[in-house]
């Protein structure tokens, strides 16, 4: 009787007395025995087995949420935790409060279905694959979500197809503009030294030849120009792989000041700098100082547009929470309108007129080969600030 109870209650820590004395009731004790350390050998398996898929669903990359009819979460791992910025919950309705439009799509979506979700994390806007899955266990419903942060393979993608167009444009571009650009060259040296001579050609005034001699001129100029200006953006595919080396960050924000001195001071900047002493991060010091003139030499534009008494840039370097480092540059200028805000990374896209829009392109891609990244926020009429976050 206690041995059916034992096995009716899942209770198989009793064990019967073995006295081998060779009698029925000593062989009945040790099959129950037997049948009781087995039980708990299958019930140690499925524990271990179970804390082993536990382990693997905490720590792989891809976000998990299940949750059952009724909305209540069974499993929420690190990941998932991570990507929508939320410590735990109870019930999947609880994420409403910071991405509404991720609820809806939660509890919506079938067996296959999928969806992208835009959400606002850290003030970043994060781009999220999510995909169901339908379950029934013991005869209760249950849904799966897999949530994954595409963002960057978005951001890829649209780098590649740029850089396949800009490979296009620069070697038809070069093709054409190369001869034009030796040519007017050669002409325009020829002509020189016909008005050297003093030689009249053909019964042509000198005064002709010498405004032939200035179109040409003018002609050979924008081709460097342009030759130029085709050169800097194909640049923009030929990004190096970066040499890290452990760097100062202080050292490293004092050189690039240095180097933009005389634009601070002609526009009468005030620069408030802010870096944690001896901060160190593994990055390539050229790429990064590149980056940060981008930035610093956007701030001070944006300042000479401002009429006001008190210009300000702030700097700022300090450890990440999660590891890594930070470095914030932010300028009371004239701040970034929304729509031009989500393009300002985009190659070719400028707000300026005579900008290349090529600097935060670039800047983009540098972080990115850092395994870091570069974002931006900004008020109107307030000022801006761009944000460069590097891994640990």
């Amino acid at each position: 009787m206690h041995f059916l109870e034992s096995i009716h209650y899942d209770d198989f820590t009793n064990t019967y007395p073995e006295k081998n004395t060779g009698s029925s009731r000593d062989l009945l004790y040790h099959e129950f025995n037997e049948i009781l350390r087995k039980f708990r050998e299958i019930r140690a398996d499925k524990e271990a087995q179970h804390q082993y898929l536990r382990t693997i669903v905490q720590h792989i990359g891809i976000g998990i949420v299940t949750f059952d009819s009724d909305g209540e979460v069974q499993i929420m791992n690190n990941a998932a935790k991570k990507l929508l910025g939320i410590k735990m919950i109870k019930n999947i309705n609880q994420i409403s409060r910071n991405h509404p439009n991720l609820t809806e799509s939660f509890l919506d979506l079938k067996t296959g279905g999928r969806d992208l979700i835009k959400i606002t994390k850290s003030e970043e806007e994060v781009q999220l694959a999510v995909y169901a899955i339908e379950l029934s266990l013991r005869g209760k419903a249950f849904k799966l979500i897999s949530i994954q942060n595409i963002q960057s393979e978005l951001e890829e993608k649209e780098m590649e197809a740029w850089q396949n167009l800009i490979r296009v444009l620069t070697h038809e571009i070069m093709n054409s503009v190369t001869p034009i650009s030796s040519l007017a060259a050669t002409v325009e040296t020829e002509l020189a030294e016909f008005l050297e001579n003093g030689t009249n050609i053909n019964q042509i005034e000198d005064e002709t030849i010498e405004d032939f001699y200035l179109s040409v001129k003018t002609i050979h100029n924008r081709s460097e120009s342009l030759i130029k200006f085709v050169s800097d953006f194909r640049n923009m595919t030929r990004i190096k792989l970066p040499t890290l080396e452990s760097t100062e960050v202080e050292d490293m924000i004092q050189h690039v000041l240095m180097l933009l001195r005389p634009d601070i001071e002609a526009t009468e900047i005030t620069v408030n700098c802010s870096v944690k002493p001896k901060l160190t991060i593994n990055i390539d010091r050229e790429q990064i100082e590149q980056v940060l003139i981008n930035v610093v030499k956007n701030a001070v534009q944006a300042l000479e547009a401002v009429e006001k008494e008190n210009k300000s840039l702030t700097i700022t370097a300090m450890p990440n929470e999660g590891g890594g480092a930070f470095i914030s540059v932010a300028d009371n200028g004239t701040g970034i309108e929304e729509e031009a805000l989500k393009k300002i990374f985009i190659p070719f896209f400028t707000t300026k007129k005579n900008g290349s829009g090529i600097g935060l392109s670039l800047s983009k891609q540098i972080m990115r080969k850092h395994g870091g990244n570069i974002s931006a926020k900004s008020q109107i009429g307030e000022g801006t600030e761009f944000l460069l976050k590097f891994a640990s």
